[in-house]
């Protein structure tokens, strides 16, 4: 078991915390709309980061733990694109001028980091407690997987955020962005923004996406430090990684499927895992390295599937996908 003491715990948080603060400067304290060049400088920026603290912490450790480290951030990484995707609809949604999706953004991703220590922490000591619960997050991926698939080609109603609901239902809200404010006063009256919503709406998609990335990380490695720290260096990119891809997003025509294969894939190594451990031993587990090799595996061959795809078919337009299809949530609603 990954012993870190509290000064490395001390360290890495600092660390998360300090580029977080330079985040948060860029996106909220200064306002403006990003071009090409300083999206992917600040891309190359976050993903150079989070690879040197992969071989510093690896050559600590061992590379048997440096490995589950990486397999972990590339398993967030690439779930984090598909957040991206319905980060995409949201500000589409909404209507977002580009000068604030910065801060949107920012404030999105620091929801998203707050929501997954939440997650991790619950997630490392239920593990811990009680070994069933590695049946329970498998099942949980594959019960995940079947529903991105069934639904690969549709997207999230936005509408349908209860947060969004809510904040419509018993919030006053004014018509129309205010100087990037979320909340402002109107005649005496304080009113929250539009601005205001899409933050709900971005809240609540962070909150589905937590409840499905913690069980995906946790099947690569049962170490609480490495889910923290692939999952806080996946999420810190996020701000520069929307504004650089966001114009290829729609070309990534089968990301949704291969998604879903990634959790499907690691559902059924979570329940091989269980089966190990508390039923025989002779039950076959899925080592690290082979687990790394599928994701990366999957990720490239969805990527040159997609592109080939849309070049073919420029009409073709990529979803994010939905684990509620329309005919789902027309049942709910009746």
């Amino acid at each position: 078991m990954l012993e870190v003491s509290a000064l490395g715990w001390t360290v890495t948080i600092g660390v998360i915390v300090a580029l977080l603060a330079l985040d948060l400067t860029l996106g909220v304290l200064r306002p403006h709309v990003v071009g090409f060049r300083e999206a992917a400088g600040w891309s190359i920026f976050y993903i150079a980061v989070a690879i040197a603290f992969g071989v510093v912490f690896a050559s600590i450790v061992g590379w048997d733990y440096g490995t589950e480290y990486f397999a972990g951030y590339i398993v967030e990484k690439s779930l984090s694109v598909d957040n991206l995707f319905v980060f995409v609809i949201i500000m589409t949604t909404f209507a977002v001028p580009q000068k604030y999706q910065q801060e949107v953004l920012t404030f999105g991703i620091i929801i998203a980091l707050v929501l997954r220590v939440i997650f991790i922490a619950v997630g490392a000591a239920l593990l811990n407690a009680f070994s069933f619960m590695f049946l329970i997050f498998g099942l949980i991926l594959l019960y995940t997987a079947v529903q991105l698939f069934r639904h690969r080609d549709e997207d999230p109603d936005v509408g349908d955020n209860m947060l969004v609901k809510a904040g419509r239902r018993f919030l006053p809200v004014t018509d129309d962005y205010v100087e990037g404010k979320m909340i402002t006063r109107v005649d005496g009256k304080r009113m929250v923004t539009p601005l205001f919503l899409v933050l709900l709406a971005i809240g609540g998609t962070d909150l589905l996406f937590a409840l499905d990335s913690i069980p995906a990380v946790f099947g690569v490695t049962e170490e609480a430090y490495i889910v923290f720290v692939a999952n806080a260096f996946a999420l810190l990119g996020l701000r520069a990684l929307f504004f650089l891809v966001k114009g290829l997003l729609d070309r990534l025509v089968y990301l949704s499927t291969g998604l879903s294969i990634i959790l499907a894939f690691i559902g059924v190594k979570l329940v091989l895992h269980w089966a190990h451990k508390d039923i025989n031993e002779s039950v076959p587990e899925v080592s690290t390295p082979v687990s790394l090799g599928v994701i990366l595996g999957i990720l490239v061959l969805t990527t040159v599937l997609s592109l080939m795809k849309s070049r073919k078919d420029p009409s073709l337009k990529a979803h994010p996908g939905s684990l509620r299809g329309k005919s789902d949530q027309q049942h709910a609603d009746k």
